[in-house]
């Protein structure tokens, strides 16, 4: 694969769906964008309520972003890694320590499974019939009703709405921490000492999930 873009001075999330602030590069995985984006035919066509915005590019952060090594300086996931099987997040967060600077900072924000597995307990044991329906649709797994024909199966090849994998706090700091990042750390919702990312972060989004910033190293000083 060839990286002949740079982000060199830029911002990056990838996962932004219609959500793009204008000072960062945004990626989106979603088919959807290319059918939006064909002359004429794509003015007739959108899966989605709204268009994605114009500075979304279309980009899959698990097969690769035409991005050179080391030329972003942030980067930003919000409730992405969680649609990913569990190997290719691993990709993902390999190919965001390869685009990122050293010293630069990467927060990743996903649903948090042991809150939720808490709140399933305390309704289970509340003696509520319906505990596993509502924890079932809460974790966004499984599928009450099969779409079926021609539109069920377009419907199953354009969506990626689905959680594939879910993550606690552990088990997501140690993804982070294998493949190479370190100060990985709770974060809250605008705690970052980098101001940029106030324009990409929505306090919605860290509700009832688990926010983690990390660091990539910088280069190791030569021993004297």
């Amino acid at each position: 694969m060839g990286y002949s873009e740079t982000g060199d001075g830029m911002c990056l999330q990838y996962g932004a769906g219609m959500d793009a602030p204008a000072d960062w590069l945004n990626f989106d995985a979603s088919p959807v964008i290319l059918y939006e984006r064909i002359p004429l035919i794509g003015r007739l066509y959108s899966k989605n309520r709204q268009r994605f915005p114009k500075n979304v590019r279309y980009g899959d952060i698990v097969r690769g972003l035409k991005l050179r090594h080391s030329s972003v300086d942030i980067v930003y996931s919000s409730h992405v890694i969680e649609h990913l099987a569990r190997e290719d997040a691993e990709k993902a967060i390999k190919e965001t320590f390869r685009v990122l600077k050293p010293d630069g900072l990467f927060r990743l924000v996903v649903p948090d499974l042991e809150s939720r597995v808490r709140h399933y307990i305390a309704h289970l044991e509340n003696g509520e019939t319906d505990a596993n329906d509502n924890f079932m649709r809460k974790m966004n797994v499984g599928q009450e009703r099969r779409q079926r024909g021609l539109q069920g199966v377009l419907w199953a090849m354009l969506s990626n709405s689905r959680h594939q994998w879910m993550w606690d706090e552990p088990s997501l700091r140690n993804l982070l921490e294998r493949h190479g990042f370190v100060e990985v750390r709770r974060a809250i919702f605008g705690d970052s000492k980098d101001p940029r990312f106030h324009s990409v972060e929505r306090e919605t989004r860290f509700v009832d999930a688990i926010a983690l910033e990390a660091v990539k190293p910088g280069p190791t000083p030569l021993s004297r």
